[in-house]
């Protein structure tokens, strides 16, 4: 049987899919928004929505920035999927301008996971005015520019990519408030650091940054075995690469990356931006051990966010559910736990609809 590739299976799906899809006479189908190259990104397929439901869909670009990079199970090196969930009612040809929040997934996962598409879709649903834009960030990028990349793989610019491309390439192509006031971003896991990290880096971007259990404090030993683990475990994504590739060596004092990066330490920046962050305690230790092991240790370095963020007299949201009896039905303060996740999804964006600006 010929191989045809993932884009090639993935563009025959989609016209199976056409093919076979009927709609009642007073639905009409309508295609999603066509996107143009620019901003050093390059489409390699054009969007197509998940479902019948027309609000969510996914295209596929290239960037030099990050030209290969290590997969997981159904990626191809070099090929980034990004995510879009719009509004319910959003007319491509209409002229309505819409807040953007961009999401960033965690370790090791996926940007179009089923779980991200449930948070987009379900915070948003009843018209809530948002688009919601998911990234690739890589089952290990840690949403940095990489001190030490390996040669197989070439640069891993992913905050290059993140910050400089994508964000003016949805802002070409969709109907966006293309400003500040108009942008947050928010993460779960890895993806938390990454958007505390996006947001200390780049205030001029964000309005509002929102972390669900993210690992922030990278002067926390437990935080740093953590992020070297994701570089030799295959399940983070192939090929491994050397312990020194993303924040360089971890050991005083050649460490200096990792504490410029920690973005516990570096809050000022913060300053006039909203901030909220989520966490859980793990809950019972003896229901999925591992999960409830870094779900403590994450919360540890949200407590030193929060210290710091206190005296800095910065303002903020600090949500910790605890064993999430509380939180939300089915949440028992596990990390990555989808029901948590929904609940940190759901309030965040009750809060970025009070503050961005928004039709």
């Amino acid at each position: 049987m010929e191989d045809i590739g993932s884009a090639g299976r993935r563009a025959r799906a989609r016209e199976c899919a056409r093919a076979h899809r009927s709609y009642p006479d007073v639905y009409a189908a309508t295609e999603p928004p066509v996107f143009a190259d620019g901003h050093g990104l390059t489409v390699v397929e054009q969007p197509w929505w998940v479902d019948d439901e027309q609000r969510t869909f996914k295209l596929v670009v290239r960037t030099d920035e990050v030209p290969r990079y290590s997969t997981l199970e159904g990626q191809t090196s070099g090929e980034h999927v990004i995510m879009v969930t719009l509004p319910e009612g959003y007319d491509t040809s209409g002229n309505t301008r819409y807040p953007v929040q961009y999401h960033l997934h965690g370790h090791p996962d996926y940007p179009d996971s089923v779980t991200n598409k449930e948070m987009f879709e379900e915070s948003t649903a009843g018209g809530v005015p948002l688009i919601t834009v998911a990234p690739n960030g890589s089952g290990r990028g840690w949403y940095t520019n990489w001190v030490n990349p390996p040669d197989s793989l070439g640069p891993q610019n992913w905050e290059t990519f993140h910050l400089d491309q994508v964000i003016p390439f949805i802002d070409a192509n969709l109907h966006t408030i293309p400003s500040r006031d108009g942008r947050a971003i928010s993460g779960h896991s890895m993806g938390g650091f990454g958007a505390m990290h996006y947001a200390e880096t780049r205030p001029d971007l964000f309005a509002y940054v929102g972390s669900f259990s993210g690992g922030l404090d990278l002067l926390n030993q437990a935080q740093r075995v953590a992020v070297v683990a994701t570089t030799q475990l295959p399940t983070s994504g192939m090929p491994t690469v050397p312990p020194d590739a993303i924040f360089g060596v971890p050991v005083w004092p050649l460490d200096t990356v990792w504490n410029e990066v920690s973005p516990a330490q570096h809050v000022e920046s913060l300053r006039g931006m909203g901030v909220a962050l989520y966490t859980g305690d793990g809950g019972n230790l003896l229901d999925n051990a591992p999960q409830a092991v870094i779900e403590k240790v994450v919360r540890d370095t949200n407590l030193v966010t929060r210290d710091h963020l206190v005296a800095a007299g910065i303002p903020h949201t600090f949500v910790d559910y605890g064993d999430g009896s509380e939180w939300a039905e089915g949440c028992t303060g596990k990390h990555a736990q989808a029901a948590c996740l929904k609940a940190d999804m759901k309030h965040f964006v009750g809060i970025l609809m009070e503050e961005l600006a928004h039709p």
